[in-house]
Formats: structure tokens, C-alpha cells, sequence
């Protein structure tokens, strides 16, 4: 079964979301999607500045065996990018919820995250 940490929240296209205690959101994929993925080879972010909206793709994440475009979760500025991923891309697979995150941005509006799954739900939408 994948890790689902539960003060986090979950997008049906398998990104994850965490509030920080600054006020902004951390973004990275899910344990199940990295183990779906196999080995991550290459991520693609988006830049520090960078304008999204909730939906939007922003980034892309490359394996052995596909590419898959990552989405905002939230709508607000990207203020800061993982450039670890780009001599360690495998800290996607080795700690999707810590080191291996993608980028932060700084929500327009954290309410925005209620709309997103939580575990449980998340669970259930991978179990089907």
C-alpha cells in the first residue's frame, strides 16, 4: 500500500499538497504515482515567478517508462523551485513527500485546498 500522510491533500491526477507553516503550499507527486511512474530520469519545473491556476500543468516528470505532466493544485505564484531534482531526480522515488517535492507557490487563496482530497479519499480513487 502507498504511504498517504494524512495533512496532506491529494489531486485525483495523483499531485499532493501541503500548507506550510508560512501560508505556502508544497507540491510533489504521490507515492503511488512515483511507483506507477518506475524510476523518475528527469523532472521539468516550472520558474520562481511563474503565475498558476488551480488545474494548470506547470511541470512535467519523466521515467523509464513515461512522461506525465504535473498540476497546480492551487491557484497563486510559483516562489520557489526543487533544483535538487535536477542532479537528483530520484528523490521522487525515494521520498515523494520530503525531498523529492517539485516546487511551492504562495496560494491566492488556501481555501482553495478544502476542494482538494483527502487520504481517505484519495485511497478509495486508487483502489477502484
Amino acid at each position: 500500500m502507498s504511504q498517504l500522510p494524512d495533512d496532506i491533500k491529494y489531486l485525483n491526477t495523483h499531485e499532493w499538497a501541503r500548507l506550510e507553516d508560512d501560508g505556502e503550499v508544497s507540491v510533489g507527486i504521490t507515492d503511488f504515482a512515483q511507483q506507477e511512474l518506475g524510476d523518475v530520469v528527469y523532472v521539468e519545473l516550472p520558474e520562481a515567478g511563474t503565475e498558476v491556476k488551480a488545474g494548470d500543468e506547470v511541470a512535467v516528470v519523466e521515467s523509464v517508462k513515461a512522461a506525465s505532466d504535473i498540476y497546480a493544485p492551487v491557484t497563486g505564484v510559483v516562489t520557489a523551485v526543487n533544483s535538487d531534482l535536477d542532479t537528483a531526480p530520484e528523490w521522487v522515488n525515494n521520498d515523494p513527500y520530503g525531498r523529492g517535492y517539485f516546487f511551492r507557490i504562495a496560494p491566492r487563496d488556501a481555501a482553495e485546498l478544502d476542494e482538494l482530497l483527502d487520504a481517505e479519499a484519495y485511497a478509495e480513487s486508487i483502489e477502484g
